[in-house]
Formats: C-alpha cells, structure tokens, sequence
C-alpha cells in the first residue's frame, strides 16, 4: 500500500486542534483509514492509505477530511473561482498520443518550505497513483509571474500547447545550467532519461510556450525560468495526458490542496483546435469559432442514489432519515431525501452530491462507507445473526485442496499470486496476443480445427487503473509463475512452482459479462527440463482423480513448436501443456529450460 508522509505540526495547525495529542491523532486518522506505519527522522508521520482516496496524498486533504471526522466542517465545500483572465490554446501539432491538457491560475497563495514540500509531495504521489507514472497525466506548477502571455483577440494572456521537433527549441530545464533541446534532455538530463520512453516514440514532442518561448516539456520536466520557491505567491498550474477525465481530477485535488492554503483560485480556458479534442468530457465547455473551449477547473458535482433500507441493511443498523443526512454531512457529502419521510426503508431514498475531489465514489457503497466511517466502525454494536448455521467446506474448496495436496507431495512449492495482472505479462511477454471476436490465435490440434490459444481470451480491463502494473484480470496463471521464476534467478535450481488461481475473460453469454474460473498451472525450472517432465507430473495428477488424459499435438505461441500438447482430460480439451518458447525465456531472463502445464480446475470432478 503506498504510504505519505504528514507533519503531524502543521496537520494540528490546519485542523484547528492544535492541543491534540500525537495518540489521538493517530487514533483519528485510523478512523479514516489511515494508518501509522512510523515516523521519518524528521519526525513526520508516516502513514499507509487506501490507494482510491487521493484526496489525502497531502496534509491539506487529510486535514479537510479530519475536520469533517471532528464536526468542524459539514457538507460539500466548493472553493469559489474568479473568471478566466489566462487561455491555453491547443495547437494541431500536438502529439495525437498526447492531445489534452488543463490548467488553473492560483494567486495569493503563502508558500512556505512545509506547504512547498507538501505541494511536491502531492505532485509526485498524484504522478505515481492516477497519473500512471505520467503516463496518463502529468502536473507541472509554475511561478505565473514569469510568465509572458501573448495577446489574444480578447485581450487575455494566452500560452500555446504544441508538437515540437525533437531537436527543435532550447530552454534550460530544472536542475541544470545550460540550454538543452528536447531529445538532448532525454538523453543527458537524469530526469529526462528516467521519463524518455513516456515520448520517445513520439515524432513531435508535447511542449508548452509562452510569449519568451519554451518553458515546459511535458511530462518529462518544466523549465528552470518558472520554477516555484518560497517567494512565489502566483502559481501558474497546467496538466497534460492521455485522457481529460483524469487530469481534470488531478487538477481538483491540487487546487483543493491549495485553496486550504488561502489562495484563490482562478479559472483557465482551454481551447481546442476541433470539437473532437474535448468530447472526453463536455462539463464546462462552449462550443467556439473552429473548436471548443473548456473552463477549468471543472468543479461540477455528480450524485448518487442510495436506498434507505440498503444502509441499514450494509451497516447493520437503524437509522432516522436526520442521522443519515447528518452522517453524510459529516462526511463531506450532503445527502437530499427523495420519496416520503414517513414511508417505509424500502420506499425512502437519497441523492447524495459528491464533491469534486472524490474520485473514489463509483457506486453506492462507497457512498454506505463514508456513512459508516462518520457514525464509527468501532461504536458498532456486535450482535448475533437471527439464522444459525454450520459452517462447511465448499466443494470447490475441497477440490482446491485436493489438487494442492497432490501438486506439493510431487515436489511443487505451492504460491498464491496477485490476480490482477497487466496486459504486457499477460499477452506480449508470453508471446501471446488477444484473441478478437473470430480470431485465430495460435492453437490447432491434430484434427486441423483452429481455436484461440489457451489463455488468449479477451481481458476484463479496468477503466481507471491507478497502477500501470496492474490494469486487467489474468486470462491464466502461467504468466504469474513465469514472473516469480523471473524474481528468482538468483535462488538455486531446481523450482518446480504451482499455483491453483483465479482467472476470467470477457463473455457475453455470462449475466456479469466476464466468466470466471481457476485453473491448475505448474512449472518445472531446471538444467533439464522437458515436456516428458511436465506431462508425468500431470499424468499422476489427473490419474489421482480418476481422469483420463489425453494430450494431442496442438500449437501455442508461449511453447515450442512440437513440445506442446493440448490437455485432454475424459475428452475435453481444457488446457496446453509444453515447453516454454525460447523468446518467452529470454523475455523473463532465465538461463534455464522451463516446461509446464495448465488446465482449468473442473475437469478434476
């Protein structure tokens, strides 16, 4: 879980409790959710949160959401805007890889080193979580009283977003002292060569200009001339990414972070060239001559609907239409009854607003979670269920623990893997590819039938993933034991590594839309490995159930071509068994043979 660091000092001086206890602090922030891992040598808490409240990467965040927690502040809080005086125009030479950007003018704002520091810290957390390692989005701030906005028909100051050439303008980037041209800073700047493959594919480069020229080179790094200190009062804040929705979001949460410093915040127009550009989200916008202009930030709110009976059905509880409303005042929310006060549970509901730095609020769960957060997990009184019963073991479980006894007494050591897993592991590292909608991916048998290759399902896919590292459900689960083989060449060989796991892949013949398993995955890694290892392990296996095993020759990328075998268990194929293709070795760096098998867990009954 990813942790921040917090100045316990300025979270009492900004909460308004500064008599508090650093015990009752702590007490507090576990109540969010939050909890105290240690303290750095600065004296700095540091504390583990939930990766889908990015509201609190800063100690302004935690400080509005203890405020809350206290009763200091109730309901949605909405910072007040003054109207644009600054413009961003898009021009058609943006990187089509990269093509949205946002942005807002903060003023007044008193930086001092602790609010600074806190600033960088949100910056780069905001960079790792939601901006995928700014692949997604990236978050430059600069000191708006070095920069010069060129004159625009309407009188306002105005910055040009454009595709340069890699080896077009100089400028002088943070942390050096000389003048370096884009592709000379991905390639002799620290922070350029740490960021280069984010644009290095690009033909032009994402580049920002004002009236005196380059001053940022999104999202590798911003230029020395408008870089932010202590003195700076006037920020200028402007984001770049792959998608409008997400940097918007970004966007939010540093302006609330700032707007709890005292600044004021001031609204930027974003106009792009054509209507195309800014269909990602249309909140804010105005169609214009040639284009579309956006206003941001966009602080629109969204509602969800919640049933009475729902919550105290989850929470467990009875509840007065006030308690409820109170509770998701309290929570940062505000919550309107819809239907008859005096109905009953079923009958009554609520339109809950949410705010716009909640970017964690998908479903009304979340929406019963603050609600229980705010009444108190801990004042929740345990009481026994009104139906008794005995508790058994699943047969799937049982079947489960049948397979495992038999994979460890042939000699495999037993592993538990992440399900969730990124399409690179999942497909191009194995040498596989996606099967489309008739497709055919590999995988023929001797009967000359062709069918997708074992593991080549179309992925469940998450719509936001906040870790590039994990944005999909497997499709099967050799590739995570390829991964633990690649984490562990520097242990002794033999690993002969097993796992019964979760996979799924998308299928509209199911009611969610994506059909879920668990498969028998197992791999031998060793000077002489070989599928006549591999197929007398699973030969045993299928034998103890009473199966009978099949395995015709058939073809799959991840194997080599005749040392694979389709799994045929009491004739159904269900699996591939084989050796690993050398590109797939090379691929996880291993120096030594693997051979293995997988086959889905249901053909054991």
């Amino acid at each position: 879980m990813p942790t921040v660091e917090i100045n316990p000092d300025e979270l009492r001086e900004l909460t308004g409790h500064e008599d508090k206890r650093d015990d009752d602090l702590k007490t507090d922030l576990f109540g969010l959710g939050l909890e105290y891992e240690g303290e750095t040598e600065d004296g700095e808490f540091e504390l583990e949160f939930a990766p889908d409240r990015l509201d609190r990467l800063s100690v302004e965040g935690v400080a509005r959401s203890l405020r809350y927690q206290y009763g200091d502040a109730r309901g949605v809080s909405i910072p007040s805007t003054n109207t644009p005086d600054w413009t961003i125009r898009v021009d058609p030479s943006v990187p089509d890889e990269r093509p949205y950007v946002t942005g807002a003018v903060i003023r007044g704002v008193d930086l001092d080193d602790d609010a600074l520091d806190s600033l960088i810290q949100l910056q780069e957390k905001l960079h790792a979580t939601m901006g995928r390692k700014r692949a997604k989005g990236a978050i430059g701030i600069h000191d708006l009283t070095m920069l010069k906005g060129t004159a625009a028909t309407e009188g306002t100051p105005t910055i040009r977003y454009v595709g340069v050439e890699p080896d077009g303008d100089r400028f002088v980037p943070l942390d050096a002292d000389r003048e370096m041209t884009p592709v000379d800073v991905l390639e002799e700047h620290q922070t350029g060569k740490t960021y280069a493959d984010l644009v290095s594919g690009y033909e032009r480069y994402p580049a920002i200009y004002d009236d005196i020229g380059l001053f940022s080179f999104p999202p590798v790094i911003n230029g020395r001339r408008t870089e932010v200190s202590t003195d700076s009062r006037d920020l200028f804040v402007e984001m770049t990414g792959t998608d409008q929705w997400t940097i918007d979001r970004m966007l939010n949460i540093v302006c609330y972070a700032l707007a709890a410093r005292g600044a004021t915040i001031e609204e930027v127009t974003v106009e792009y060239d054509d209507d195309e550009s800014a269909n990602a989200d249309s909140n804010g916008s105005r169609s214009a001559a040639g284009g579309r202009e956006l206003v941001r930030p966009d602080f629109s709110t969204k509602t969800k609907t919640v049933t009475h009976d729902r919550i105290e059905s989850i929470l467990g509880i009875e509840l007065s239409t006030e308690e409820i409303i109170d509770l998701a005042e309290r929570s940062g929310l505000e919550a309107t009854l819809v239907g008859d006060d005096n109905g009953t549970a079923e009958d009554r509901a609520y339109e809950v607003t949410i705010p716009p730095y909640r970017v964690d609020v998908l479903h009304p769960l979340d929406v019963i979670d603050d609600l229980g957060r705010a009444y108190g997990f801990n004042d929740l009184e345990p009481r026994y269920p009104d139906v008794g019963t005995i508790g058994g073991r699943h047969e799937r479980s049982r079947l489960e623990n049948a397979a495992r006894t038999r994979l460890v007494g042939l000699g495999f050591q037993d592993l538990l893997n992440f399900h969730m897993i990124s399409e690179a592991e999942n497909f191009e590292r194995m040498n596989l590819e996606e099967a489309d909608s008739g497709s055919d991916v590999a995988g023929s048998d001797n009967s000359g039938a062709s069918d997708p290759a074992y593991g080549a399902g179309e992925p469940a896919t998450i719509k936001g993933p906040y870790s590039e590292d994990y944005t999909m459900l497997r499709t099967w689960v050799t590739p995570s034991l390829l991964m633990v083989l690649e984490n562990n060449t520097h242990r002794r060989y033999p690993q002969d590594l097993a796992e019964i796991g979760f996979h799924a892949e998308v299928d509209d013949g199911e009611n969610t839309g994506v059909s879920e398993g668990r498969a028998v995955a197992a791999v031998l890694a060793r000077h002489d490995a070989a599928y006549e290892d591999a197929k007398a392990r699973l030969q045993a296996v299928v034998k103890s159930f009473g199966g009978d095993l099949e395995t015709p020759p058939t073809d799959h990328p991840a194997y080599i071509d005749g040392r694979t075998a389709a799994v045929v268990i009491d004739g159904e194929k269900v699996g591939v068994i084989g050796e690993v293709h050398p590109k797939v070795l090379v691929e996880h760096d291993l120096e030594v043979p693997v051979a293995g098998f997988e086959f889905d867990l249901e053909a054991l009954q």
